[in-house]
C-alpha cells in the first residue's frame, strides 16, 4: 500500500492501519456546481446528437433523391456516422469556446470552478519534476532542464522541488553521456535544487512504467509530481502556479496545462503548431465547459497528486496476444479515467501559459507518432469494460477509439462513393447534388471550426493581433495552414488505414526514440515510406479522368495531398525550408514576436534567426555563469 506524508486534507482511517483515506467531503463537488455541470452536459449532448442526426438526414436525402437507398449507400451512411462524433464535438467545442472567449471577462472562471491559489505564499508541499527520456539528444535535454532549474532558482522558490531525470535509454553510448551530463547538472545545482538521475535498462510499461518505478522508489517523499516529456519546457511561474492551484483544490488529482509549441526552425513544425495554437484554445475552452471534472490528461506538462495517482492509476497489462495486448501505449487517458473513478477531479487549464513542447520536425516523424497513438488508443477496446467508470470517462475512451477508426471509415466512404460513380449504373444521376454540396460545405466548416473560432477571436482583439504579428500576417498564416491541413489529412488517413488493416496480422509500432532534429529527409526515404499515399493519389486522378474529368474537382481534397506526399514531406523538412518559412514571416507565434524571458537561456535557433537579442541571457547546457544564480 502506498503511503506518503499526510497533507492536511488526508487522514488515516479509523482502523489505525495507516491507509490514506480522503476526508468525507473530498470527492463531492458542491451541489450547485454538480447541477450546473449536469445541465451543461445535457445541453452539449443534445447539440451533438442533433447535429449528427441532421447531417445523417441530409446525407440520406442526397442518396434518396430519385428512389430508395441502396446497400452500398447504407455502407456509406454507416461510415459517415463513425466520423461524425469527433466532427460534431469539435464544432460545438469551438462554438462554446468562441462564445466564452468573446463574451466572458474571465474565461477560466466561466468554464472551471478551480480556485487560483496564492502564488505569493511559499507552499509547504513537496513537488517532484519528472523528466522522462529514452535515447534522446543528451545535450538538448540537459540544456532544457538546466534552464528550468535556473528559472526556479531565480524565483527564490525552488526549495520545495526535486528534479528527477527518469531514463529508459537502452543504448549504452547514450546512457554514458546521460550519466556524465546529469551528474554535472546535479553538482551544478547542489544545495539549491536536488537533481537525481535513474536509468532502467529495460522499459516494461513504457512511460507509465517509468513513472511507476519513480512512485515505488521516491513517491512517498512527494505530494505532487510535474510530468515532462523530453521535449517539454515549463517556466518557474507556470510550475509555481500549478502547485498553488493543487494546494487550493484538494479534490483535484490531475491538473493539465494547455501546451503550446516551442519556437522552431522546422518548416513542418511551424505550420503544424500554428494550426494547433489556433485550434486548441477554443477547443479546450469549449471542452472544459462541459467536461469539467472529467478533463483530459495528455501525459506531459501536467501535475499529479502523487498519493492517489500511485494508489489508483496503476495500469493493467492487457491480456492476449498481438499489438493490442501487453503494456498500454497511450497511458494518459486511462490514468485520467482511473483517477476520476477514484473520486478525484481531472482538470485542464484552458489558457495559454509558459508550458511548451516541441512538435515533430517532419511529416514522417509526425505520422510515426500518430500510428503509435493509434495503436495505443485502439487498446482501449479492452478497457471499455472497466467497472465503475464515470459515464463521461467511458465516453472519452470510446471517442479516443473513434479518433482512429474514423480515418478508415472516411476512406471507405470515399472509395465506396467513387465505386458507385464508376460501376453503379445510374447511381451518379440519383445523387442529389444540391444536398451533397450543402453537406460538404457544412462538414468542412465543422471540421475547421476550432481554428476558425480562435482566428476570429485573434482578429477581434488588438492585443492578440499584435501578439501574432498583425492582422494581415495572421490571416495569411491561417489560410496557408488550412490548405496545408487539407493536404495532410488524407496523407495521414491513408497511413492510419493501412496500419489498422495490419493490426490483425501483427503489425505494431512499439515505443522507440523520437527524432527531434530538423534534418532534410532523403528523397528515397520519403518515397519508401509514402509510396502508398502516392499510389492512392495517382489512382484517384487516373480514375477521375477515366470516368469523367468533372469528377476531379470533388475528389481533389482527397487525392491531391497523397499524390504530393513525397515532395511535400521533403520540401517541408530541413534547414533550408525552415529558413524560408522564417523569412516568409508566416506562422509567427507570440513567443517569437515578444520572446518569453524563460526561453532566452536556451538561445533557440528560431530566435537567433529572427534577430532576437539574448542580451545577458545565459546560454548553453552548462554555461558557467548559470552557477552564480542567486538562490
Amino acid at each position: 500500500m502506498f503511503q506518503s506524508r499526510l497533507p492536511t486534507y488526508l487522514t488515516p482511517d479509523s482502523s489505525g492501519t495507516g491507509v490514506i483515506a480522503p476526508s468525507p467531503d473530498l470527492h463531492q463537488a458542491a451541489p450547485a456546481d454538480a447541477a450546473r455541470l449536469a445541465r451543461r452536459r445535457a445541453v452539449f449532448a443534445t447539440l451533438v446528437l442533433a447535429s449528427m442526426a441532421g447531417l445523417t438526414t441530409l446525407l440520406g436525402i442526397a442518396f434518396s433523391g430519385d428512389g430508395g437507398v441502396t446497400w452500398a449507400e447504407w455502407l456509406m451512411i454507416a461510415c459517415f456516422l463513425l466520423t461524425l462524433p469527433w466532427t460534431a464535438i469539435g464544432f460545438w467545442n469551438a462554438v462554446v469556446g468562441l462564445a466564452v472567449m468573446r463574451l466572458s471577462r474571465d474565461p477560466l472562471a466561466t468554464v472551471s470552478t478551480l480556485r487560483p491559489g496564492d502564488v505569493t505564499r511559499d507552499s509547504t508541499s513537496s513537488t517532484a519534476i519528472l523528466s522522462c527520456i529514452r535515447n534522446e539528444d543528451v545535450d538538448d535535454v540537459a540544456a532544457s532542464l538546466d534552464a528550468m532549474a535556473a528559472d526556479l532558482v531565480r524565483s527564490g522558490r525552488s526549495a520545495g522541488f526535486t528534479l528527477y531525470v527518469l531514463s529508459d535509454t537502452n543504448v549504452e553510448e547514450i546512457a554514458g553521456r546521460e550519466e556524465r551530463a546529469f551528474a554535472e547538472l546535479a553538482a551544478r545545482w547542489e544545495g539549491r535544487l536536488p537533481v537525481l538521475y535513474r536509468r532502467r535498462s529495460e522499459n516494461p510499461g513504457f512511460k507509465a512504467g517509468n513513472i511507476r518505478d519513480f512512485l515505488d522508489r521516491w513517491g512517498a517523499a512527494h505530494d505532487y509530481a510535474i510530468v515532462l516529456d523530453a521535449d517539454s519546457f515549463m517556466s518557474a511561474r507556470t510550475m509555481l502556479d500549478m502547485v498553488a492551484r493543487m494546494d487550493a483544490n484538494p479534490r483535484v488529482g490531475i491538473l493539465q496545462t494547455l501546451v503550446v509549441g516551442m519556437p522552431t526552425t522546422s518548416a513542418f513544425a511551424r505550420i503544424f503548431q500554428f494550426g494547433m495554437r489556433l485550434g486548441m484554445r477554443s477547443y479546450t475552452l469549449g471542452s472544459a465547459w462541459w467536461q469539467g471534472d472529467c478533463g483530459p490528461y495528455w501525459g506531459h506538462n501536467a501535475i499529479l497528486r502523487v498519493a492517489p495517482f500511485a494508489e489508483h492509476c496503476h495500469l493493467p497489462k492487457l491480456p492476449g496476444k498481438g499489438p493490442l495486448s501487453g503494456w498500454v501505449l497511450s497511458h494518459d487517458q486511462v490514468e485520467a479515467v482511473l483517477m476520476r473513478r477514484a473520486g478525484y477531479e481531472v482538470r485542464v487549464l484552458p489558457v495559454e501559459s509558459e508550458s511548451f513542447e516541441e512538435n515533430p520536425p517532419n511529416m514522417l516523424e509526425f505520422i510515426r507518432r500518430e500510428l503509435r497513438w493509434c495503436q495505443g488508443n485502439l487498446q482501449y477496446i479492452k478497457l471499455l469494460g472497466l467497472p465503475d467508470l464515470k459515464p463521461v470517462s467511458r465516453i472519452q475512451l470510446v471517442l479516443a477509439i473513434l479518433m482512429f477508426v474514423s480515418a478508415p471509415a472516411w476512406l471507405t466512404f470515399m472509395v465506396t462513393g467513387a465505386s458507385l460513380v464508376a460501376f453503379g449504373s445510374g447511381e451518379l444521376i440519383r445523387f442529389d447534388l444540391t444536398a451533397g454540396f450543402a453537406l460538404f460545405l457544412i462538414v468542412m466548416t465543422m471540421i475547421f471550426a476550432p481554428k476558425i473560432a480562435t482566428f476570429l477571436d485573434i482578429l477581434a482583439d488588438r492585443k492578440l493581433r499584435n501578439a501574432f504579428g498583425g492582422g494581415l500576417r495572421v490571416t495569411a498564416s491561417w489560410v496557408a495552414e488550412l490548405v496545408f491541413s487539407m493536404l495532410m489529412a488524407p496523407i495521414v488517413a491513408v497511413a492510419v488505414t493501412l496500419f489498422v488493416a495490419g493490426l490483425p496480422f501483427g503489425k505494431a509500432i512499439g515505443w522507440g526514440a523520437q527524432i527531434r532534429d530538423n534534418r532534410t529527409l532523403p528523397l528515397g526515404l520519403c518515397a519508401s515510406k509514402l509510396w502508398p499515399q502516392t499510389l492512392f493519389g495517382l489512382a484517384g486522378f487516373t480514375f477521375a479522368f477515366t470516368v469523367t474529368p468533372d469528377l476531379v474537382w470533388p475528389l481533389l481534397p482527397v487525392i491531391l495531398g497523397p499524390f504530393l506526399a513525397v515532395p511535400l514531406a521533403r520540401l517541408t523538412s530541413g534547414e533550408t525550408a525552415g529558413r524560408l518559412a522564417l523569412a516568409s514571416h508566416l506562422w509567427r507565434l507570440p513567443e517569437e514576436v515578444t520572446p518569453a524571458e524563460c526561453l532566452l537561456p536556451l538561445r533557440l535557433p528560431a530566435h537567433a534567426s529572427l534577430g532576437v537579442s539574448f542580451g545577458g541571457a545565459h546560454g548553453g547546457a552548462m554555461a558557467p555563469d548559470l552557477a552564480r544564480v542567486d538562490g
